[in-house]
């Protein structure tokens, strides 16, 4: 029985396109998936606007319920300062959630199962959010690190604290969507083997492998959800000093 974390190897799909630093760089399944996200998202979003109708479609209907769940979301995250990174925040959404709906597809891989891939992500949202910060309020930025109305004397406390909370940020966002993808594969992996190796006795483990899929599908829109919102809730730190 093959190993279930063999489901998460990083595979080269063609010949060292060129080397930086000794280590060589070739299209990988991790990044053909990544395109398939981009590609599909995009195909459905674009069929979704292409013809808008009074009774919308089925793509139309999918196009307008995650904009307006992401407009919802920034605004009741961010408010109307939120509005010029809409476009941002929509890409991120449908990224990750594409990224983790696409693993579930059998023979298909998740790059959201990496924690290269979601550090880098939320490394990606740490640094813009923080830029945003100081480019709109200046060195008052770092008020963040004292809370208002604390008392002065706590500063030598509170002030280490409140750095290393906001320093952990894209660990601890990175390391959330990743382990949960990882945990949810491994445990349908593992089920399904014992599908395979009971035969005809498999009927329960098939009953919650499917079961289970469906909680994963939850759970794949759920990650995307907190992902996001997180970085919405980090936007608007940055952009109130909340």
């Amino acid at each position: 029985m093959a190993s279930p974390v063999e489901q998460f190897a990083i595979q080269n799909l063609s010949a060292p396109l060129f080397s930086i630093g000794g280590h060589e760089i070739a299209i990988t399944n991790s990044a053909v998936f990544m395109f398939a996200a981009v590609a599909v998202s995009s195909v459905l979003l674009v069929a979704g606007a292409g013809k808008a109708a009074m009774i919308p479609g089925r793509f139309q209907a999918m196009s307008e319920l995650f904009y307006e769940f992401i407009a919802n979301m920034v605004r009741d995250n961010v408010g109307t300062a939120g509005k010029k990174f809409f476009p941002f925040i929509f890409t991120l959404f449908i990224f990750t959630l594409f990224g983790n709906v696409l693993g579930l597809i059998p023979y298909g891989f998740t790059f959201t199962s990496h924690i290269a891939v979601t550090f880098f992500m939320a490394f990606v949202v740490f640094i813009a959010v923080t830029l945003i910060g100081i480019f709109k309020h200046g060195l008052h930025f770092f008020s963040l690190f004292f809370p208002h109305g604390a008392p002065l004397f706590t500063a030598p406390i509170l002030i280490p604290i409140e750095i290393v909370s906001y320093l952990s940020r894209p660990i601890s966002l990175s390391v959330r969507l990743f382990a949960n993808m990882t945990v949810g594969h491994v445990l349908l992996k593992v089920l399904a083997g014992f599908v395979v190796a009971l035969g005809i006795f498999g009927v329960v483990p098939l009953a919650v492998l499917v079961a289970i899929t469906a909680l994963e599908l939850l759970i794949a829109l759920l990650q995307a959800y907190i992902f996001t919102i997180l970085c919405c809730i980090y936007l608007n730190d940055a952009l109130h000093l909340h």
